[in-house]
Parts: structure tokens; sequence; C-alpha cells
């Protein structure tokens, strides 16, 4: 049995038996999970290792998180677009004027935020090592033709919405997203969350661990080729590229960030307490509000499942049943986090031995629901 270490208050003892049965099932190798209620933590948990040579997961172990990372690109646009430097119902030019070639000039910001720009991956095929070229990819997506008329559709934007957002903040603020969220974000409320991660901390990242096989969604995706495998596959990635210093140090806004599930609880439970957290205020109720306005819903041309997305998060759908006034996002592998505003609520789940598919994976799922089970 599985030493577990960490916090966990009286009433959310099913939250640490749920996560106990994760590894006693042998679906585990190391993971953190954490709750916040009213902007404190009562679960902080973490156990197992951080790699597979039985380096203990310590209390302080991040690893890459992949698309959970978005939650945090969105938080730094939602807090542009509340201060009035950013509106999310302007084209994307306006801001960004390249950005127009190619019949872009109707694709909105909010379209970015939504995954329904028409601009869900590349055209031209890219190696991994290529994900560290700002400046390359950027222009790629400028220079582009979307694939669908935007607003018309959605289409899961894997890679190319934390560029298209980056480049937008940086054009707005003069900084890149990595150095506005260092700033005001990470920075202020002492979260142990990076985009870019400074060599210093590379000895305590946890190496995640690539799933034995794709799972159906991704390989129903890559044999039909097309629109989906070049948004999910195009650079094919091993899940290894976390290992290394060049992939810690770049800027990938939608996949690369490193942290734990504290460090994404912590920077969640300012967003789940109307915008303000321990004195540091990052939006306004009013800010926080406008996840919650629906954008876009329908069948993911990328994802092949039904997606509803706010102002960046995801709502709730039938594959993924939340509260009312509830938001979330994941990572391939596992990595999850909910915000719930009624109950002023956060749930955060890392782990680093992955699932294969993007959906599904019911190891944050059975942590979420104990957790939800014990505010309700």
């Amino acid at each position: 049995m599985v030493q577990i270490h960490g916090t966990c208050a009286d009433e959310f003892t099913a939250v640490r038996e749920a996560f106990a049965a994760n590894f006693d099932n042998g679906e585990e190798l190391g993971a953190s999970v954490a709750v916040t209620v009213e902007g404190q933590f009562v679960v902080d948990l973490w156990a197992g290792d951080a790699d597979e040579s039985a380096t203990p997961w310590a209390r302080d172990t991040i690893v890459n998180v992949y698309s959970t990372t978005k939650t945090m690109a969105h938080l730094c646009m939602l807090m542009l677009a509340d201060r009035g430097e950013l509106d999310f119902s302007a084209p994307v030019a306006s801001y960004w004027p390249e950005f127009a070639q190619n019949g872009k000039q109707g694709v909105l910001v909010s379209h970015v935020m939504a995954h329904s720009s028409g601009l869900s991956g590349w055209q031209e095929p890219l190696t991994a090592a290529e994900l560290y070229d700002w400046d390359k990819l950027t222009g790629l997506l400028a220079a582009q033709e979307p694939w669908w008329e935007s607003g018309a559709a959605v289409g899961y934007h894997a890679f190319t919405q934390g560029y298209l957002q980056g480049e937008i903040l940086g054009r707005i603020t003069g900084e890149s997203i990595d150095s506005f969220f260092r700033r005001e974000v990470s920075g202020p409320l002492g979260a142990d969350f990076h985009f870019c991660l400074d060599p210093e901390h590379d000895d305590r990242v946890g190496d995640l661990v690539p799933p034995p096989a794709l799972g159906d969604e991704m390989l129903e995706a890559l044999e039909l080729g097309g629109m989906a495998a070049k948004s999910l596959a195009n650079p094919r990635l091993t899940a290894l590229e976390p290992r290394t210093r060049e992939w810690r140090a770049a800027l990938i806004p939608a996949a690369g960030g490193l942290g734990n599930a504290r460090s994404v609880a912590r920077v969640h439970s300012a967003m789940a307490c109307g915008g303000s957290v321990d004195g540091v205020r990052l939006l306004s109720q009013q800010g926080v509000e406008a996840v919650l306005e629906e954008q876009i819903r329908g069948h993911d041309q990328v994802l092949g499942a039904e997606s509803r997305f706010g102002m960046g998060f995801g709502l709730g759908t039938e594959l993924m049943p939340l509260p009312d006034r509830c938001f979330y996002w994941g990572g391939w592998g596992g990595s999850l986090a909910i915000i719930d505003l009624e109950r002023q609520l956060t749930i955060s789940y890392v782990m680093n031995r992955m699932a294969g598919d993007l959906t599904g994976d019911m190891r944050g799922a059975t942590v979420a629901l104990a957790a939800l089970a014990g505010v309700s």
C-alpha cells in the first residue's frame, strides 16, 4: 500500500481514499491532488514516485501538465480583457495586423479562446524542436488560411491556441505571456507553476511516463489523417520531450507548463473566489463570470466528441457532467482541473503516468467526484 503524504480535512476523507485507490489499483506511479474551498486548502496530498528510478514524489515535485497549461493562458487573457486592454469581440488582426492574411480579417479573439478560429493546427509539417521557435510558428499561423469559417465550428487547438493567445498578449503588453504570468499571477500568489522553467528547478521535475500505447481516440484521429492528425500530431510527440532542458525552457503556452496540483489549485482559487484570494486580486467578479458565457458547442472536428466552450475553459457536457457554474480543463495523460464558482471550490489532479486517450481517464474523475461530494 502506497504511503500518502500531506493533509486532508475530515470531510474530504473520500478524496484521500479515491487517491489511494488509484495507486492500489496499479494505475499510478506518482501523483498529487489538491482541493481548495474559499481559497483555503482542504486537501493537499502527494504520493508515489517522481520517476521510474523510484525517486520519491516530494512535496515540491513538479511535472509537465500538457493542456492544463491552457488554464493559465486563459487567465492571462481574461485579466487583460477585465482591464479593458483586450476586447474578446475584436478581430485578432486589430492587435496583430499580419494575422489578417489569407482571409482571416474576421477571426475574433473569442474564436481563438473557444477553439473555433479555424487554426487548430499547422499546415506545414513540423518537428518537436520547432515548437521552441516562437517567431516561426506565429508567423506560420499569421500566413495560414483557416481550415473552416471562424466561429462556425469547433476543433480543438491542441498547440496553436497558446501561440495565438501569447502573440495577441505580447502585441498588447510588449512582453511574453510567461513574463506577464510570473509578474501578475504566479509571483503575487506564490504559485509554483511555470510556463518556462528556470534550470535551478530541474532537479525537482518528475519524469512523465508515456502511455504504453495510444488510446482509441488518438489512433482514430491519426488514422483519419487530415485536420485531426495535423491538430493532434503535428508535430508528433513521444511524451519524452519534457525531460529535456529545451522543452522546459521553451514557451509553449498550450502544452508546456510545469506544476503540481497545489500550484494549479493556488492559481485557480483566485478565480473560484470571485477573482481574489489572500488579498491578491486578479479579476473582478464580472471578469470571472465571463468564463461561463458559452461561445460554442458541437461535435469537435479534432477530438471527435461533443465540446462546449466558454471563454477559454470547457463547460459541462454529457461527457463531462459538472454542476452549474463550473468550468474545467485537463491535459494529455490525465491531469485535471475544475473550478466551481458556486461553492468557491477548486479541484486539481496532476500525475506522471500517462493514460493513452485525451478523454475518459477515470483517475482524476474519481478524485473530483469525491471532492464534489465533500461540499454537497
